[in-house]
């Protein structure tokens, strides 16, 4: 917009104020870490200013313009009380907030707003769009990412400022597991329940309407913070609907889970089918090895169905891995594959040039969907039910390509889309959860681009590109937080040494706040969003940071190891309502690291023999994953070079071996189906 057509516009909205595109920040004190103390630390003051007609403020703003403020032999004394010097305003998702600007003064300039050291009142912002005539800031549908500090001071006098922190209430959203169980009389029974809400969501249980809380006993107890309701010998009249409620300031939600006792001379094949979990076709890992596809059933450590490489492919009769020239037997070559709604799974094959539609429900490869040529990556956007493919062209990536497979969830009758990006080296969609269940936007990266480019995934549009310039940052991997609306980008470590490390970058205005500390590695982010850990296979080192509930990144620790880390997986704590345990395997040791994340205490689990040996595929991700079994799972998976451990997470303990499986460094859960 040009400055002409800006000041227009603002004289029109009754302000006569200078106008300017260039803002600068209150001052370098002011960074992510600023919390309510931090503000109130310092003392309050208010400035007696003379200003000189036609000079130009701080702020870039002319000094006069229209109606004189502070001009040449008037003087401009600006205040704010010491208890407004922080103002802390708290609103529930979905509704609209207005923050006012505590800063009095005769002929005070205009107020300019910031939010991480960025001038937020010329952005073109769908959500902050309306400063109104007193200079208040009107954020509309507040969501999670709104969540942390905003600044305001009279233009050019940015030495005296109001911070405001926004606190943002989450009504309880909960799951329960199973939702239906039977057991024989004398065997131990679980129920939980997991609830997520700002603030923190309380939970009681009732069995058939009654409180449970006044029933506890030996045989009955409440485990973490009441998440789990554990009855150690069931009883016939331990039948009953268990409700489990969740609630906080704001709101409360509930859900409920069965629980049945027959002995085993009455059971139905359905309550069968709900004990013995075996029998059914959820709860299972689906790995992806030289010899093809392995349904393996955790409890038991038995896998449940082998599709060998030979097998037929159901509508095209191809076979999964088709035999080299004179039916010479080859591995099978995967590259990614996806969860699709625990009914499909889609899975690449780089070297056919298509994607496999597995189906859960009847174990079988459904179809292949012919793709550009070397499809390395697959990533499920959940909101629009379609899947990314990113293909290479060929093995130095010299012709990639976009396309996105639409209605994923049906199996059948897809349509692939080929988008108009070109360039692409990697993407990033961020991952829906329970308080966030629609994304709207991803990201590309082009190879050797300083730069991220933001993109619309219902309309496949370029929306706009955010340039990382100037810290010298080429990004590798990305991360998401919906708490305060942090994306986190890692760098390429071809990169300068001095822009090795992490940036952070805010969704709400699409713009660059800076280093993420000294925090280098691939971040990943936590399920609820709070936790971010972050380490790599080139350095021997962990980093564990937490967003508070205020939006604020604070650093927890910082963990040396003896070698880098090749994958991580998130367990939810058995023990603790909310927290979570991260496993880390080693990137070239037999080794498995546990931490929980709230202490700090980290163990291993040694000797689970070497990791899968030789070069990792050119497109293949690390070279020794760890897969979890999703919100209510207690085992883990990690691969070796001819077998699959099994880790149990609630005890942090190696639960079975299964051998006989090469290469099994592709790998899915399924869950409830």
């Amino acid at each position: 917009m040009k400055p002409g057509h800006l000041w227009l516009r603002l004289a029109l909205l009754g302000a006569s104020l200078p106008a300017a595109l260039g803002w600068m920040d209150p001052g370098p004190s002011r960074g992510l870490n600023v919390g309510v103390g931090d503000a109130q630390a310092e003392e309050s003051r208010s400035f007696e200013v003379t200003r000189r007609e036609g000079l130009s403020g701080h702020d870039g703003l002319p000094a006069s313009c229209g109606k004189k403020f502070c001009s040449r032999g008037s003087r401009c004394m600006l205040r704010l009380a010491p208890e407004e010097r922080v103002s802390v305003a708290t609103v529930t998702v979905g509704l609209s907030i207005v923050l006012t600007c505590a800063i009095r003064g005769d002929l005070r300039p205009p107020i300019v707003w910031k939010r991480n050291g960025l001038a937020l009142n010329f952005m073109a912002l769908e959500d902050i769009s309306d400063f109104g005539e007193d200079n208040s800031l009107y954020i509309t549908k507040v969501t999670t990412v709104h969540m942390g500090n905003y600044t305001c001071h009279a233009s050019g006098h940015d030495e005296l400022f109001q911070t405001h922190v926004l606190q943002v209430n989450v009504p309880p959203v909960i799951r329960v597991y199973p939702e239906t169980q039977a057991q024989e009389p004398g065997v131990a029974a679980s129920l939980r329940c997991h609830a997520e809400g700002i603030p923190m969501p309380r939970i009681t249980w009732l069995k058939n309407g009654m409180d449970v809380s006044t029933q506890m006993s030996k045989q009955l107890s409440l485990l973490a913070n009441g998440s789990e309701l554990h009855i150690s010998s069931v009883r016939y009249e331990d039948t009953g609907a268990y409700t489990c409620i969740a609630k906080n300031e704001v709101g409360v939600d509930e859900d409920i889970s069965s629980l049945f006792i027959e002995d085993s001379a009455r059971k139905t094949l359905a309550n069968i089918l709900w004990r013995e979990e075996g029998l059914s076709v959820g709860n299972m890992f689906y790995v992806f090895s030289d010899d093809g596809i392995i349904i393996l059933h955790p409890v038991d450590c038995e896998i449940q169905r082998h599709l060998k490489p030979t097998e037929k492919i159901f509508m095209s009769y191809e076979e999964i891995c088709p035999q080299g020239e004179r039916n010479a037997t080859q591995p099978c070559q995967w590259a990614s594959a996806v969860n699709i709604r625990h009914r499909y799974i889609y899975v690449a094959q780089p070297a056919l040039n298509r994607v496999l539609v597995v189906d859960v429900q009847a174990q079988k490869v459904l179809q292949s969907i012919g793709v550009d040529p070397l499809p390395a990556k697959l990533s499920y956007d959940k909101s629009h039910d379609q899947v990314w493919v990113l293909s290479w062209g060929d093995i130095h990536k010299s012709h990639p390509s976009l396309q996105v497979i639409t209605e994923a969830s049906t199996g059948q009758g897809q349509h692939l889309i080929r988008t108009p990006f070109a360039g692409v080296d990697d993407f990033f969609i961020p991952p829906t959860n329970l308080i966030i269940n629609h994304i709207r936007f991803g990201f590309i990266f082009n190879k050797s681009d300083p730069a991220v480019h933001k993109v619309d995934l219902e309309t496949l549009v370029l929306l706009k590109t955010i340039s990382l310039q100037s810290h010298g940052c080429v990004p590798r991997a990305m991360a998401h937080s919906h708490l305060g609306g942090y994306f986190f980008i890692q760098c390429r470590e071809d990169s300068p040494p001095a822009s090795a490390a992490q940036l952070l970058l805010d969704s709400v205005t699409d713009s660059v706040v800076g280093p993420n500390g000294d925090v280098t590695g691939t971040p990943h982010v936590s399920p609820d969003g709070r936790f971010v850990v972050s380490a790599a296979p080139s350095s021997p080192q962990l980093h564990v940071q937490e967003i508070t509930l205020q939006g604020h990144i604070q650093t927890l620790y910082s963990l040396p190891l003896s070698q880098g880390v090749s994958d991580v997986a998130f367990q939810p704590s058995f023990t603790q309502g909310n927290q979570y345990y991260v496993y880390a395997s080693a990137d070239m040791e037999p080794d498995l690291l546990f931490l929980e994340l709230s202490t700090g205490q980290m163990g291993a689990l040694k000797n689970l023999q070497e990791p899968p040996a030789g070069p990792a595929q050119p497109w293949g991700g690390a070279r020794r994953i760890v897969r979890d079994s999703g919100l209510f799972g207690q085992y883990l998976l990690t691969p070796a070079q001819e077998s699959l451990f099994l880790i149990n997470g609630r005890q942090s303990t190696l639960h079975c071996e299964v051998s006989g499986v090469r290469r099994g460094t592709t790998a899915v859960w399924v869950g409830e189906v």
